[in-house]
């Protein structure tokens, strides 16, 4: 089941300035959010809207406006070329895991289900979570929970992954919690969803994928063009906040002679924006939403 766009009425909002214009949405999903792109597209505007998961295509949508692009959105650029299309009017990205994906429970992404270690967006890809926890070393595991987790024991949990599967290969989502079982019980969702976050990123390469597909955003809108976001965890907006900020994820931008530097977006509204308490109540996949615009300068 996909549920409920998350920010689906302001995210559409601040995306759509040009009914004849060209859009792209690069989280299909269940195709919320592009359906309310459609309906503020005249006859002359076009979607082209981005999923990698076979399971979102059977979702596609019948209106010769719109063309669903099979493919991971770090393509952004040369998919477009594709189909002859160099500049566009908008962006929007709902990034993280969709919630069909947590509630397949062969997917292997929640914490709550028993499922073989997969996590994989894409599941014709061959790096899964299996192979992660299995065959990366004590330091690589350290890092990726540590960066990509934020958890305070990575060395720690490392090493105890590393000591286990010498006798047993660790198998399902379940093998890999009770190496845990030690966690204290008012600590244990929390940990568990780092966990998770942590090896899913690595697996799917979330990060980078994120920030190719932001140059690539940059690269194809027209000025004044609109780049939309939605982040689900602080790694994502991070990249995001700084990327509309000044066009780079790290170092400092050069700056001119007066300590001015060249902007590569507006921000729309200076704030994030986050879900109201009814948006949250009705949808707790919402919860912890930020969204941000930027236009391109």
């Amino acid at each position: 089941m996909y549920h409920n766009p998350v920010l689906l009425k302001q995210s559409v909002d601040d995306l759509v300035t040009n009914p004849d214009g060209i859009y792209v949405d690069c989280t299909f999903g269940g195709g919320g959010h592009s359906r309310e792109i459609l309906s503020r597209l005249s006859d002359k505007g076009k979607l082209f809207s981005f999923d990698q998961d076979l399971d979102a295509l059977k979702n596609t949508i019948d209106d010769p406006r719109f063309t669903l692009v099979n493919q991971n959105f770090r393509f952004l650029e040369n998919s477009l070329l594709m189909y002859g299309i160099s500049q566009i009017d908008g962006v929007l990205a709902d990034l993280g895991v969709s919630s069909h994906q947590f509630d397949e429970a062969d997917r292997g992404f929640s914490t709550r289900s028993n499922a073989p270690l997969d996590m994989r967006m894409n599941v014709m890809q061959n790096l899964d979570a299996k192979r992660v926890i299995n065959e990366y070393g004590e330091e690589e595991l350290a890092d990726i929970f540590y960066h990509y987790g934020e958890l305070r024991e990575a060395r720690k949990l490392a090493r105890e992954i590393v000591h286990h599967r010498k006798t047993k290969s660790i198998e399902t989502t379940e093998d890999l919690k009770k190496l845990f079982s030690y966690i204290p019980p008012h600590k244990v969702n929390k940990f568990y969803a780092q966990l998770f976050q942590a090896v899913r990123i690595e697996v799917n390469q979330e990060l980078e994928v994120l920030k190719e597909m932001l140059v690539q955003a940059y690269n194809v809108l027209k000025p004044e063009g609109r780049l939309v976001v939605i982040s689900y965890h602080s790694l994502e907006d991070r990249l995001v906040k700084r990327f509309l900020k000044n066009g780079m994820f790290e170092g400092e931008p050069e700056r001119d002679i007066y300590g001015n530097y060249k902007k590569a977006f507006e921000l729309l509204k200076s704030k994030a924006i986050i879900p109201d308490d009814q948006e949250i109540e009705e949808n707790s996949r919402a919860r912890s939403a930020k969204m941000r615009t930027g236009i391109k300068v």
